[in-house]
């Protein structure tokens, strides 16, 4: 299962907390630092106690604002 989590962070944190993310390998794969409503994203990858898991460790990072997780699904569009 995979999943994208959009991290918005304090002014002035994001090079802080995406070092912090980058120690996470167990299920990160991988951390961008993005425009838009998000500050970060993080491509994790894992079972779905994993990647709920991590997402609440997500929170305990005092310079995370926000976060918004969107889990991907498989979708039969009969292609």
């Amino acid at each position: 299962m995979r999943a994208l989590c959009l991290i918005t962070v304090k002014p002035g944190k994001v090079d802080t907390v995406v070092q912090i993310l980058k120690k996470k390998r167990k299920v990160v794969k991988q951390v961008m630092v993005v425009t838009g409503r998000a500050d970060i994203s993080v491509l994790l990858q894992g079972g779905f106690d994993d990647i709920n898991n991590m997402v609440i460790d997500f929170k305990k990072i005092k310079d995370i604002v926000t976060t918004e997780t969107l889990i991907e699904v498989e979708v039969n569009l009969g292609w």
